[in-house]
């Protein structure tokens, strides 16, 4: 369980969230809004990569404020650009520096590296330079590189937004498919057909809060976009 209460967030003086109140317990969970409306500063407040300026956030009752190291564990992000994650020269080794202090043996790392690399299509890449992988296989590999450490919610901002539309779809169809809970920042709308709960982000405030179809549509609305859903 996610618990934001009574969270705001200023960057100096601007406000970018304010009034904050959720419970998040969905296995999953979209978040969309207008460029600028606060949702990537919601999604970073979830895993402690920022920490509220009032209020706080729980992640199974520890604070981010306080135990960061510990909510990390729990809840993994996925950046839009997986060069901001990439920091090892080869994929197999990209992967297997998340597995650094598992306290695992050489080849307990080598056989987990492996099994991931081949389940996300990444198996014939292992010794391949990963920063020049293409765009589709960078984003694998940023998802690789987290869920590895096998944790229990996924945050992914925007993680389709420098993709084509194939590889775009193949993420889109790896985080459906995945066992965590995975929370979703997009603008692409159609990724979020069928899902449980949507929040509509803007000026900082959620403004609708409920099943996919009726969180587009608000938000849709709010764009004095054409409805298409």
């Amino acid at each position: 369980m996610i618990r934001i209460e009574g969270v705001s967030h200023r960057y100096g003086d601007r406000e970018v969230l304010s009034g904050i109140d959720l419970s998040l317990a969905e296995d999953r969970i979209g978040v969309i809004g207008a460029n600028g409306s606060g949702k990537s500063t919601l999604a970073r407040l979830l895993n402690g990569l920022v920490v509220p300026s009032t209020g706080r956030v729980l992640v199974d009752g520890m604070d981010t404020a306080r135990d960061g190291a510990g909510v990390r564990r729990k809840v993994a992000f996925v950046f839009s650009d997986p060069d901001a994650q990439i920091v090892m020269p080869t994929v197999a080794e990209d992967v297997a520096f998340s597995l650094r202090r598992r306290g695992l043996s050489t080849k307990e790392v080598a056989e987990r590296v492996g099994d991931i690399l081949g389940r996300y299509g990444l198996g014939g890449h292992a010794d391949h330079p990963a920063h020049l992988l293409s765009s589709g296989q960078k984003q694998l590999l940023a998802l690789a590189s987290v869920l590895i450490t096998e944790p229990e919610v996924l945050v992914c901002d925007e993680p389709t937004t420098l993709l084509d539309l194939r590889n775009s779809r193949q993420v889109a169809g790896l985080l459906d498919g995945l066992a965590q809970r995975v929370v979703l920042i997009t603008h692409d709308l159609d990724l979020l057909r069928g899902w449980q709960r949507v929040l509509v982000i803007d000026e900082g405030r959620v403004v609708a809060d409920g099943p996919a179809q009726q969180s587009v549509g608000h938000y849709q609305a709010l764009m004095g976009a054409q409805r298409s859903w």
